[in-house]
């Protein structure tokens, strides 16, 4: 569906550099990134606001290099809204539609239909200066998927709201994208919102794509420091692996680790927090990981409790409020730890 290769572009302070990447028809694309990564500029090219330096970028097998934005099939929504202040909302959302050949009456029926599903149809008749974030996001996101796009981007559509208004958005915005099916691609640094609603992610730094993948996929298999860290992969060690009879065994500061990623060599070793069983006995499971130490700190994150355990190195392990309070664990105390070949990853 989309297609980007080897784009550059250098505005300054942000650029691209050498991007290639694929997005499939209908699927939900999100990209992530520090700050300044380049992830607005990625899109805002893929629209036709910039043209690339160099490289081409295609659109079901097309070249849009020297399609303006309006002739791209392409409808963006900022984290600022960008209404129009002198029209209704009515009118806001049927925008787009003056440049397609239609009737009145076929305007108003797209306008009443996506008003209806995004809650806003009680709104028609007001002006955005008179209306909260939230809707205005909503009639932002119904102006620019009314036109049936081809892609839609979404320039942290969210980023802007309160807690209350973001999780509905966010469903919304998944309940349109299974309605419509429309390819999207999504800009945001919220994890949250990697997960609940893509189907692939993009990681970006400094205007290159550093990895690409589903969400799980990425989150516990990062393929470098700077993805691990970014994800938040707590557990981050540095070590040395040699392959047995096909598993890995890493030696990082005075203990030995099991792992199913086959490589040699100095590797970076990462576990995620929630993926560590913890107990006051020894483990009795599959597990090919254990080791015991003591709890040297306790970290209340309200819903979950993380602890680091020292076992020679520090290990941070999550588990819920419910679990921590039934196995009774405090600082000092005792415990065992465990966890399976297959959630220690290496890069």
């Amino acid at each position: 569906m989309i297609r980007i290769e080897n784009v550059s572009k250098d505005l300054g302070e942000f650029k691209l550099d050498d991007v290639s990447l694929h997005v499939n028809e209908g699927e939900y694309f999100i990209i992530l990134g520090p700050t300044g990564a380049g992830k607005t500029i990625l899109i805002e090219t893929i629209a036709g606001i910039y043209r690339p330096d160099c490289g081409r970028i295609f659109l079901n097998g097309i070249d849009v290099m020297d399609l303006p934005p309006k002739d791209r099939s392409i409808s963006m929504v900022y984290q600022d809204y960008m209404l129009f202040p002198h029209l209704t909302v009515e009118k806001n959302i049927g925008f787009g539609l003056r440049y397609q050949n239609i009737t009145s009456s076929e305007t108003e029926a797209e306008v009443n239909e996506i008003a209806d599903l995004l809650g806003v149809s009680h709104l028609l008749n007001r002006y955005p200066g008179t209306l909260s974030g939230g809707e205005q996001q909503r009639i932002a996101i119904a102006r620019a998927v009314v036109t049936k796009p081809k892609v839609l981007l979404l320039d942290e559509p969210l980023s802007a709201l309160d807690n209350r208004t973001t999780e509905r958005l966010r469903e919304e915005l998944g309940k349109i994208h299974r309605l419509t099916e429309t390819t999207t691609i999504h800009v945001t640094h919220s994890f949250e919102e990697a997960f609940s609603l893509g189907d692939r992610i993009a990681v970006m730094r400094d205007g290159q794509i550093i990895q690409v993948g589903a969400p799980d996929y990425v989150f516990r298999k990062p393929n470098s420091e700077f993805i691990a860290d970014f994800v938040g992969v707590e557990n981050l060690f540095r070590g040395k692996s040699v392959v047995h009879d096909g598993i890995s065994e890493v030696h990082a500061d005075g203990i030995c680790m099991l792992s199913s990623t086959l490589k040699s060599g100095d590797v970076s070793i990462s576990v995620r927090p929630e993926d560590i069983f913890i107990s006051k006995k020894e483990i009795d499971s599959s597990a090919r990981n254990s080791f015991s130490g003591n709890i040297m700190e306790v970290k209340d994150m309200g819903a979950l409790v993380r602890l680091v355990v020292d076992v020679g190195i520090p290990f941070v392990v999550a588990l819920t409020k419910r679990s921590y309070e039934d196995l009774e664990l405090a600082y000092g105390t005792r415990v065992h730890i465990a966890f399976k070949a297959s959630a220690t990853h290496l890069f």
